[in-house]
């Protein structure tokens, strides 16, 4: 492969919009064991809320894949290959930046977690409001003497 090829190619899988219309390869092998990529994302992407157990799996994947991806681009980058090689690789990369997108896109572990928390901020900056507004607040009082903030 010709240098400015290489460049092509290293260019396609780090621009920004690389992943569109770019399917999650099937399976994929890392460390010589396949993965059924596509059909972990798709079960993944399915379930309503991701249980703890399968957050870990799904935290150990995506670890894999960026693992995998930095492998597959220092080759692409410095390995002797031929263009259909080389095109083949990008075109991986690309299928495994495509698989980390729709994981990383899962949101949050636990959204009923999340909507508590919010509630609580809700609530504790409701509290402070009352009590600005009714004198009660010593916090810039505190604050004046040295005192820490509660």
């Amino acid at each position: 492969m010709h240098d400015y090829e290489r460049k092509q190619l290293l260019e396609r899988i780090e621009r920004e919009g690389a992943t569109v219309g770019t399917e999650i390869p099937e399976t994929i092998d890392i460390d010589g064991e396949p993965l059924s990529l596509h059909a972990f994302v798709f079960e993944t992407r399915q379930q309503e809320s991701i249980p703890p157990a399968h957050r870990e799996r799904v935290e150990d994947v995506k670890t894999t894949l960026r693992r995998e991806r930095g492998a597959r681009k220092e080759r692409l980058e410095s390995a002797d290959l031929s263009r259909e090689t080389g095109e083949g690789l990008a075109e991986s990369i690309v299928g495994i930046d495509r698989a980390l997108n729709a994981l990383n896109d899962l949101g949050s572990a636990d959204l009923e977690q999340e909507r508590a928390a919010a509630e609580t901020a809700d609530q504790k900056r409701w509290v402070r409001f009352l009590k600005q507004a009714l004198g009660q607040d010593d916090t810039d009082d505190r604050r004046a003497q040295g005192g820490v903030e509660p």
